[in-house]
């Protein structure tokens, strides 16, 4: 049974072949994605901080995503 499922009628190297290649894309893109989010999101708490107190604060109540943007920077 489950030499059937890896050997496939003899498909099975390029169905597993296709499957760890889409794994490893997908993987690939994740990462890069997540890596381009977090430097955004310290470019953005960076522009927080220069703001003066009060601008800052009416713009974090404004905006929740600013304000968890900056929660989660300042930890």
């Amino acid at each position: 049974m489950i030499k059937d499922l890896i050997f496939m009628n003899g498909y099975g190297v390029y169905v597993w072949f296709s499957f760890g290649i889409t794994v490893f894309a997908c993987a690939f893109l994740y990462y890069k994605t997540l890596k381009k989010l977090k430097k955004y999101e310290k470019e953005l708490a960076c522009k927080i901080l220069e703001l003066s107190e009060v601008e800052r604060t009416a713009e974090l109540k404004k905006s929740k995503i600013l304000n968890q943007v900056f929660l989660n920077y300042n930890k």
